[in-house]
């Protein structure tokens, strides 16, 4: 994912709320005081520039801190979450917050170097946990034979085919079915762009990282994978990885259903699909409401479903949730516990709060986070969502109908710099009738490798 892209989804992120503290692993009634007065401090508290979010939160810290009087919440305001270039020394250093924010990237390398408590003696008090997807949490245990605990999730989300269904209309196909296919896709891209100068049916990235981020969703959707299990060596070379740059080629070239203007970036897709010309783009929900509240679309024209072949497969996923620094004692442990339970996985308080949100006048109604799948907390959720809802929740049937038969994947170790050498390949494509697809996945390839061989 882009550091743009990242920027904006912490703003959709925040939105959904944040922070605090809580105590006990047993369950004593709320506001039980053994063992004394705690105090913890909690990472990424939205910032003042962001009331309605400053707001809920406060008004969630109150309510916790009534029915846990022991409990003191000290939240730590910062936008974005995470700054790249304190957050690996605070970690060395030890400073971070009791509770600390983490993206799901860097959970692994942070449960290697031990910069996180292992809390598996006491996650069994947050009941939740049983209900929650067993992708989403295995993102925060040790990949070893110990299968320790290290943290809980807030927010996860997988990629999707986000689409115009105005444009679906108007060229004569049916929006409450898209494309389950590639050759799906081809054939609605074609028939949009067929609607007249400008229209393009489908919109893909080539430059700035972002071209080679969606290589990997669209590799992942289709079984293939960036790097090999170890982490060591570039896996993209592969039947999957030519199928990927071939339908695009196709596309470009043989359907011309991509337009002529290439090398896009984040922005420029978000531009078009906001302008109505365009039918078609890799995207997670919130693209939609990014669209809707920065590139002047409406929240009614827009459309999601799985990746195009996801289905028995994986979809490029991603999220961020939060570990304990690991000086933490364990009445901290046990309080951040009751917090993160309350406040990031209880329907219908803190971030899952969707009456007060709409109260607010936040959007409410986007299939993320989705920390349950089908289980009862996760329907509960999707029933609030539906009762609560500020933008149409039907347009996101597609999607979250198939998420039961996807499994989430993570992006690949050095993500940013093996986007960065798919880039070229993404490019090459896209602005090159003749390009040799072999020869750009070979080269990207033994780059790749070496990139994988530096000490992390």
């Amino acid at each position: 994912m882009t550091t743009t892209r990242r920027g904006l989804s912490l703003l959709l992120v925040m939105g959904l709320g944040l922070v605090a503290a809580s105590c006990g692993t047993d369950k004593k009634p709320a506001g039980d005081t053994a063992g004394g007065q705690v105090t913890i401090t909690v990472g990424c508290e939205p910032p003042k520039s962001n009331p309605k979010e400053r707001e809920a939160w406060e008004a969630d810290v109150a309510t916790f801190q009534k029915a846990h009087p022991n409990i003191t919440v000290q939240g730590k305001d910062a936008f974005p979450c995470i700054n790249p270039d304190t957050f690996q020394a605070k970690l060395a250093g030890g400073t971070q917050e009791d509770v600390f924010y983490v993206y799901y990237t860097d959970v692994q390398k942070i449960i290697e170097k031990k910069q996180a408590a292992d809390i598996s003696q006491y996650v069994g008090s947050v009941g939740a946990v049983k209900d929650l997807r067993p992708d989403v949490m295995g993102v925060f245990k040790a990949h070893d034979k110990t299968d320790k605990t290290y943290g809980l999730p807030r927010n996860n989300y997988n990629m999707g085919l986000v689409y115009n269904r105005k444009l679906f209309t108007q060229a004569g196909l049916d929006p409450a079915n898209p494309p389950k296919t590639w050759d799906d896709v081809r054939a609605a891209a074609k028939k949009i762009a067929a609607l007249g100068p400008g229209y393009v049916g489908y919109g893909e990235y080539s430059a700035g990282n972002t071209g080679g981020w969606h290589f990997a969703a669209e590799l992942y959707a289709r079984g293939g994978s960036m790097v090999s299990d170890d982490g060591k060596t570039a896996a993209f070379n592969s039947d999957q990885g030519k199928a990927v740059l071939e339908n695009l080629k196709q596309m470009r070239w043989d359907d011309n259903s991509m337009g002529s203007k290439q090398l896009l970036q984040w922005a420029d897709l978000m531009r078009m699909m906001g302008g109505g010309k365009l039918g078609m783009m890799i995207g997670a929900p919130d693209v939609v409401q990014s669209v809707n509240n920065d590139f002047k679309g409406k929240f009614e024209d827009y459309g999601v479903t799985a990746v195009p072949e996801s289905s028995g497969q994986s979809s490029l996923s991603g999220g961020d949730g939060y570990m304990f620094n690991p000086k933490a004692s364990p009445e901290k442990i046990k309080a951040g516990l009751l917090w993160l339970e309350f406040h990031e996985l209880t329907p219908g308080q803190g971030q899952f709060n969707y009456a007060r949100a709409k109260e607010q006048g936040r959007p409410v109604g986007l299939p993320i986070p989705d920390l349950y799948g089908d289980s009862a907390p996760g329907q509960q959720i999707n029933a609030l969502r539906k009762q609560y809802a500020t933008v149409p929740v039907d347009n996101f049937t597609p999607y979250v109908e198939t998420q039961g038969k996807i499994t989430n994947k993570l992006e690949p170790p050095k993500a940013q710099e093996l986007y960065a050498v798919l880039d070229v390949a993404m490019s090459a494509v896209l602005t090159r009738k003749d390009a040799d697809i072999n020869k750009l996945l070979a080269d990207a390839e033994s780059k790749a490798n070496k990139i994988l061989a530096k000490n992390t």
